[in-house]
Formats: C-alpha cells, structure tokens, sequence
C-alpha cells in the first residue's frame, strides 16, 4: 500500500491533487481541516483481512467497512505524530550542533512525511551528525557524547516507527471514502458528484437532468455512481409498448419532416405482414397538404398488397376508419407541419377528436437536440400522445439525449429504428440495451476525441 498526505488551501484542490498524483482509485483514509488549509490522508490497495490482523483488537469496533478505514487512518496519524516529534528532536540536537539543515516544507507549512519519503536511518553517518559516542570522541566533541547516545537511541526509535509505518502500508485499504468531519465529507460527495454529473453530460443528458441523476447516486466511487446513475436511468424508462400486432388497433404516427414517419411505417406495414399477411392490415394518410405527399406511402401499399386510404376534403378520418373497422391493424401516416402551421392543429384536432380510439405516436429522431424535441413535444402533445418512437439511433453520435427526453416527458418507447433496411432495422424498445447502446456510442465518440487529438 502506497499512503501519502496532500495539503491545500482548500479540499476542492487537495481532491485535484490525489487525483493528479494517485488516480481515480485513490482511497480518502481522513480529512481534516488544519492552519492555512486542509489534509487529507490517501491510499491505494487494500486487503481487508489483513487490515483487521493489523490492527488486533481494535477492529472489533470496526463494524463497518468506514469505520474500519477511520481506525487505520487514526493509526496512521499516530505513528506520523510519533515520526514527527522524533524527527523535531532529532532538528532541535542538530541546530545546537550547527549541522542543521532545513527540510522542504508544503505549502500548508508542514513536513511533508510519507512511507515513501522516510529517510534510511541505518546510514553509519548523516550530515553534522556523529554516529556514535565514539565518533564524537575521535570529533574530539567530548561535551556532546551524551547527546550522541541521545541520538542513537531516537535513531533506533525512528527505525521502530518507520517499520510499524512500513507494515501497515502493507496492510492497505479498501475503497471507502471517509472524511472526519461532516462538512468534509459533504465537500468530498460534492466534488464526485459535479465530476458524475459531467460525465453523464457527455453522456448526452440535459444539465437539470444529470444534476438529478448525480443528486440520488448517493455515496461511494465514481464507478460505482455511475452505474447506479445508468440503472436507475434504465429504470425509469417505459418500454414494451411495441407489441402492435398482437394488440392491434390504429396508431398515428406524429413527428416533423424527415423525422422517419413515412418510413417507419413501411417497416411495421412490412413486419406484420411477414408474419400475418396482409389481409388485417391497412394504411391511411392524412397528409392532404403537399403535392404528392402520399405517393411513397402508396408504394409500399402496392408492394405489400394491403389497401392505402387518403384522408382530404371528401373523406373524413371517421369515414376512412368506419370503412376500415374489419381490420386488426391500421397504420396512420400524418403531414410534418409546422407548429405554427394550421394544417398542423387541424390534423391534431382531427387525431384526438375522432371517435375511433387512435393511438398517436410521436416519432422522434435520436439526431436532434434535446430542446428541439421538447419543443416536438410541447408541439404535438396536444393529440393526446400515447407514446414515442425513437428513429435514425444508428446516425447519433450520443443517444443521452433522447433516453433523456423520453425519461423527461414519460412518453412510453414503443419501437426503434437504426437504419434505412426494411423491416430489419425495426425493433421493439427495451431500455436496457437503450442505455448499453448509449454507453457504447460514449466510448467510440470518446475513441474517435483521442484520434484527433493523437494527430
């Protein structure tokens, strides 16, 4: 076990000091606040066994991994007081010898003394100091004999100390974050939570959201917060609502242009089919504002033998569904308006008035911001969403922005879509590999960070 002190002005820049100097896995044994700053206390590598071996009968009190890590700390501390007013003594002697030379101090204006940083005591001689009442006769020093044996026996003293040090570093620590008082251990909460709530950012979640997220992962390491952030994130999203075809019904497919409407419906059309045939099946359009706009739709109607039916002036979407009531499925594919457009709040209206129970779904690509979404939301909502459609995951750098949405707005996942083959790149939303996709699309856009910034 490596264990080292750290001092700063204050805890925020002692944190940024372990994590310079001993890495992410650096265990805070103690904290406390001292003149001029604070001081923490770091490890790394631990064997629990052996900690509590090490420290006898005073681990029965450990009834906690935290309380085991305070008692080991606590030691710690002791043996380097002892250290340290042996090595005081050892200065006050060498002052009165002149053979004194001053120590590097740290910037909180106390010795630095570290496992690692101990002098070798065993030299026969040091500077200005004899080692031994005999050297001091052949020094012909006669006067100072007495404090050469005094010094012999603090360097045996010293040996003893940095030995008991040596051993416990042996013992090392376990992973549990500890401060000695509370208002340190809230700023060491609050320093691993700005640095989750970071990460989960780049994840690609809004800065309210990860905020929320970082505030309930509770304590303990990044890691361990960060997968806990992920699960409850995972959990929080709905999903299986995609079963259409064993449920039936009429679903309304909503969403601004190019966001896969069209498209996305020629690949449920064609799942269904597959595995039902087409005679249950039936597509309606509503877009009766675009010159041509339907044409695609009336393709894949051709090419799956199923019938195509045109909402417009003549034909009302009650009268279309009437004519349609003996099938199982009915897909409906709407015009992407504008929210300020009229068009747009008619279709709307039409959609949640109809006196047939129609399932509106907002078909939201996974390559827009999250405040264009939220405001496809505010937008469309009004036709009394039932759920959302996540499309394009395969063009996203990032998929926390749209995990993040459908958590935000409670919208119900019923299908995904990750490319342009129909119908295999259609599938039925499942939250956990939502989030593992996610995580897997962070590590190739951090990847792809390194290689600009190697070249």
């Amino acid at each position: 076990m490596k264990v080292k002190r750290f001092f700063a002005a204050t805890m925020s820049a002692a944190l940024k000091q372990v994590r310079e100097s001993m890495g992410d896995d650096a265990v805070i044994l103690s904290s406390r606040r001292i003149d001029g700053g604070v001081e923490i206390v770091t490890a790394l590598d631990y064997d629990e066994n052996m900690a509590r071996q090490k420290l006898g009968d005073a681990a029965a009190d450990a009834t906690s991994d935290g309380r085991l890590a305070e008692l080991q700390a606590e030691q710690h501390l002791r043996l380097q007081e002892e250290l340290d007013r042996s090595r005081s003594r050892i200065r006050n002697l060498r002052e009165q010898r002149g053979g004194y030379e001053p120590r590097q101090r740290t910037p909180a204006g106390k010795e630095y003394l570290d496992t690692d940083d101990l002098p070798s005591l065993s030299s026969p001689r040091q500077p200005g100091v004899h080692a031994s009442a005999a050297g001091a006769e052949r020094a012909h020093v006669p006067s100072e004999s007495g404090a050469s044996d005094e010094l012999a026996v603090m360097r045996r003293e010293l040996d003893s100390l940095r030995a008991m040090i040596s051993e416990q570093g042996a013992a090392g620590h376990q992973v549990t974050p500890l401060a000695r008082s509370q208002a340190d251990a809230e700023e060491v909460l609050d320093a691993v939570r700005k640095r989750l709530a970071e990460r989960l950012e780049e994840f690609g979640l809004s800065g309210s959201l990860a905020a929320s997220l970082a505030r309930q992962s509770g304590r303990g390491k990044l890691e361990d917060n960060w997968k806990r952030s992920l699960r409850t994130l995972a959990a929080g999203l709905r999903t299986g609502s995609g079963d259409w075809a064993t449920r039936g019904g009429i679903y309304a497919l909503v969403g601004p242009t190019g966001s896969g409407k069209t498209t996305t419906i020629g690949k449920i059309a064609a799942q269904y089919v597959l595995e039902h045939g087409a005679d249950s099946l039936a597509l309606v359009t509503t877009d009766r504002y675009r010159v041509a706009a339907h044409e695609q739709l009336f393709v894949f109607g051709r090419i799956l033998n199923v019938p195509v039916r045109v909402v417009d002036d003549s034909h009302s979407l009650d009268e279309v569904l009437d004519e349609l009531e003996d099938r199982h499925l009915v897909l409906i594919d709407t015009a992407g308006l504008s929210g300020a457009d009229p068009g747009c709040q008619e279709q709307l209206a039409e959609l949640a008035n109809s006196r047939h129970r129609v399932s509106p779904h907002l078909v939201v690509p996974a390559t827009s911001q999250s405040r264009i979404m939220k405001s496809m939301w505010h937008c469309y909502k009004m036709a009394g969403l039932a759920g959302c459609i996540m499309t394009k995951l395969d063009e996203a750098l990032t998929l926390g922005e749209v995990l993040g949405f459908a958590l935000e707005t409670a919208l119900p996942v019923a299908w995904v879509t990750d490319g342009q083959k129909i119908p295999q790149d259609l599938h039925p939303a499942n939250a956990a590999s939502l989030v593992r996709l996610g995580v897997e699309r962070l590590r190739d856009v951090r990847k792809q960070q390194a290689m600009a910034e190697g070249a």
